[in-house]
């Protein structure tokens, strides 16, 4: 592999009719990869490992919410894959997919039972690439973010995204959380780290500290 050639890979494949930015990462060298959020349309995600010659190896969730998890139990049936992710706290978002699914007209096999529950400082590997887990929860009780630090990368889920956070009005969503996860958890990472959110443009923890209108550095003086 050329020195300069990126350890990751990245294909972003926006599913649903929420157009949440489900994502193949693969590791450059082995081709090894993950699946981060199904949340459906597996055949365009399932095409996409094959053109890009990835061998999918497990799959990753950051949080429950069916956007992002209506497809993982058929995913995993297809692909005999582990799951991992998220943290426990979002079991009661799991247990509802079904039941959500039907109300937005979501494919949906039916609830998944993680093969690994994921905790704050665990860490998940891509081929031999390793990621951290960072435990966010505001938007969910049980979100989680992976930090790819040798790239600089990470996949946010709904924690934020640019110019915006995520929601915390839907059942066990806490603002105060969130906000201490995003300035607290995540911007301690560094300025350079560029994000993937859950539905959007990328950004970057620095651009967000300088102008987001919900967690800059000005926007946390003026409370």
């Amino acid at each position: 592999m050329n020195s300069s050639e990126p350890a990751l890979r990245v294909a972003v494949i926006p599913v649903t009719p929420f157009q949440q930015n489900c994502s193949l990462v693969w590791e450059a060298a082995s081709g090894r990869g993950v699946v981060i959020d199904p949340g459906g349309d597996l055949d365009r995600v399932l095409a996409m490992a094959e053109r890009e010659h990835v061998h999918i190896e497990r799959i990753l969730i950051t949080h429950a919410h069916v956007d992002h998890a209506a497809a993982t139990a058929e995913l995993k049936r297809k692909l005999a894959v582990p799951v991992e992710g998220p943290h426990e706290g979002d079991r009661y978002w799991i247990d509802l997919l079904q039941q959500s699914a039907a109300q937005y007209g979501f494919a949906c096999e039916g609830p998944f039972e993680p093969d690994r529950w994921l905790q704050d400082g665990d860490t998940v590997t891509v081929g031999e690439q390793v990621l951290d887990v960072v435990h966010c929860p505001g938007h969910t009780p049980g979100h989680v973010v992976f930090i790819h630090r040798p790239s600089r990368f990470a996949i946010v889920g709904d924690v934020i995204f640019q110019g915006s956070i995520g929601r915390t009005d839907f059942p066990r969503g806490n603002h105060a959380d969130l906000i201490h996860s995003i300035r607290d958890k995540l911007f301690p990472y560094g300025d350079d780290i560029t994000f993937l959110p859950g539905h959007g443009p990328t950004s970057t923890f620095g651009a967000e500290r300088r102008s987001n209108p919900y967690v800059s550095d000005t926007a946390v003086k003026r409370r």
